[in-house]
């Protein structure tokens, strides 16, 4: 089948709507194979235009995903202030309920979340790990005024949260998703079923005894 002629873009309204239009196809196949399954030339294929094409609006595949990943870090800030912000009084099981349960609520982020440290961040520019990198520290502050609000929690205590909560998420999704073949194995010997995981009641346990040690660690008033 012959690929479509593909036109660059010469405005920058039309660079925008190209580079969505690029995002949007990484999304969608980054949802159905998983992250580590897609490539340059699958996107381009997706969208509809060359590899090389493509690489005019995108240094890499990792920087693609990375971006991907910032949009997650905005769009869960966002649902997660959200929840946090209808309370007026929260203790920490419950904050640790909210955490685990907006992040598990997005499987791809949390793909993601496990993939940037790894590989995404290694085959960018400095200055696209740069952006990254601030993008998730204003969504952790705007979380942590939520939280301090909440729990009384410290911009410190806020940063080791928000770590090991992101930290977590990815590392349990990639457990909880170890491929049809894998997961036949794991539930078929009762003596592998400790490898079956279920990422949000497990993220919710190890957030809420972070922390309750945090409230344990608190110096009496």
């Amino acid at each position: 089948m012959t690929e479509p002629a593909f036109r660059r873009a010469r405005s920058a309204e039309a660079k925008q709507a190209r580079e969505g239009a690029i995002l949007d196809a990484a999304r969608t196949l980054g949802e159905g194979r998983g992250i580590r399954d897609v490539t340059l030339t699958d996107i381009a294929a997706e969208v509809g235009m060359h590899k090389s094409a493509l690489l005019r609006y995108f240094e890499t595949r990792e920087q693609i995903f990375l971006e991907l990943t910032a949009q997650g870090w905005r769009e869960w800030s966002a649902a997660l202030r959200a929840e946090l912000a209808a309370r007026t009084a929260a203790t920490p099981a419950e904050v640790a309920g909210l955490l685990a349960a907006t992040l598990s609520a997005r499987p791809m982020f949390c793909d993601l979340l496990a993939q940037a440290p790894l590989n995404l961040e290694r085959n960018v520019s400095l200055e696209a790990v740069r952006t990254f990198k601030l993008v998730t520290l204003d969504e952790v502050a705007l979380i942590g005024a939520e939280l301090h609000r909440l729990l009384g929690l410290t911009e410190q205590q806020v940063l080791d949260l928000a770590a090991t909560a992101t930290g977590m998420a990815g590392a349990l999704w990639q457990i909880a998703t170890p491929g049809p073949a894998i997961r036949a194995l794991y539930t078929s010997d009762p003596r592998l079923g400790h490898a079956v995981v279920e990422v949000e009641p497990r993220l919710r346990r190890v957030l809420t005894a972070f922390l309750l040690g945090l409230e344990a660690d608190a110096p009496t008033p």
